[in-house]
């Protein structure tokens, strides 16, 4: 029991990290830019459709963590942040590409049209509610004061650093610490990859950026609304549904309960899809790569299932993560069932 609340508290961290440093970048940019970026994808629901299903597509689940942290601040509507959770197959990504790569390229390709249209639909039927209105009630800020420009010469960052502010402080030995675990292996993957060269890639701008920002936007816009509000929330969160998690799969066998039940394993991976894990779900991957359940089922599950995806938004906001979960599952049978009774 010890061993797997220590498996989850690490992976919380890792998460929590990553949603903390991305929403930390986003801000800097939409202030660096004056929000321009922001208008561009208000102004174009396709936009929306398009990046969100891009994020989701890439192997893993950082960019889903990115769609998340974009929803929270009403950048992305409802259906822009279905499309990338349809379109993300989370960790499953890497194993179906090891497996059976021009299957999975294909599964891919499916996922992404599928999160397109179910994401215009989606907007589409919801209107107005398609509008985050229960998570982050704080937009991205930007404002025209002097205090708000983020590139400062050399002179007066070294200033700021004379007198160091606790949340400069507190955030620049945090950000050392989380590089010095990825580093040495302690968060994120055992090996380098893709994803923990993008872990420290990202860590290292993050630092960047809060050693070098004004004390207006490290306080109102990192320190007070980041770090003290998202964060606690992020953590906790993630931290209680991975150990649940681990809980299920460990230590009631819930794969062996799902291989022993196949004739309802389609409604068994939408249903199992809906969990905010990534271990289950490749019961269906490992079961397709042996010729044991058809494409269908498969589809079934990586348009429901989203691997870590969807814990930052069951933090901020457990409505949201529901009415996502139950468009998600919807759409995965009907898909998976459409694709059984074509012969998939």
């Amino acid at each position: 029991m010890i061993s797997l609340f220590e498996k989850s508290l690490l992976h919380a961290l890792m998460i929590t990290g990553f949603v903390f440093m991305m929403m930390l970048v986003i801000e800097y940019v939409n202030v660096l830019t004056r929000g321009l970026w922001q208008r561009e994808l208000h102004a174009s629901r396709i936009k929306q459709y398009l990046l969100a299903s891009f994020l989701g597509a890439t192997p893993g689940c950082l960019g889903a963590f990115a769609a998340v942290a974009l929803y929270s601040h009403r950048v992305f509507t409802m259906g822009a942040l279905v499309a990338a959770m349809i379109s993300t197959s989370g960790d499953e990504s890497f194993v179906m590409l090891s497996m059976f790569p021009q299957k999975a390229l294909l599964l891919f390709f499916i996922l992404f049209v599928i999160g397109i249209i179910a994401g215009f639909l989606t907007d589409l039927l919801l209107g107005g509610k398609a509008i985050n209105q229960s998570g982050c009630r704080q937009k991205f800020e930007f404002h025209e004061e002097e205090a708000c420009h983020c590139l400062l010469s050399w002179e007066s960052i070294k200033r700021q650093w004379e007198h160091c502010s606790m949340a400069r402080g507190v955030l620049t030995v945090t950000l050392a610490l989380f590089i010095f675990g990825i580093l040495s292996g302690n968060l994120g993957p055992p090996v380098w990859n893709w994803i923990r060269g993008t872990l420290l890639l990202v860590s290292l701008i993050a630092l960047f950026i809060v050693a070098t920002v004004p004390e207006h936007f490290l306080e109102e816009h990192l320190w007070e609304h980041i770090a003290k509000v998202h964060v606690p929330r992020v953590f906790l969160w993630t931290l209680g549904a991975l150990f649940l998690m681990h809980i299920l799969v460990d230590q009631l066998h819930l794969k062996a309960w799902m291989q022993a039940n196949q004739l309802i394993l389609m409604v068994s991976a939408c249903l199992i899809g809906i969990i905010p894990e990534s271990g289950p779900h490749l019961i269906f991957t490992t079961l397709f790569a042996e010729h044991a359940i058809p494409f269908s089922i498969l589809l079934a599950s990586s348009v429901v299932q989203d691997g870590h995806g969807m814990l930052p938004l069951l933090a901020e906001s457990r409505l949201d993560f529901i009415k996502i979960k139950g468009i998600n599952f919807f759409v995965g049978l009907f898909v998976g069932l459409v694709g059984y009774w074509g012969g998939w």
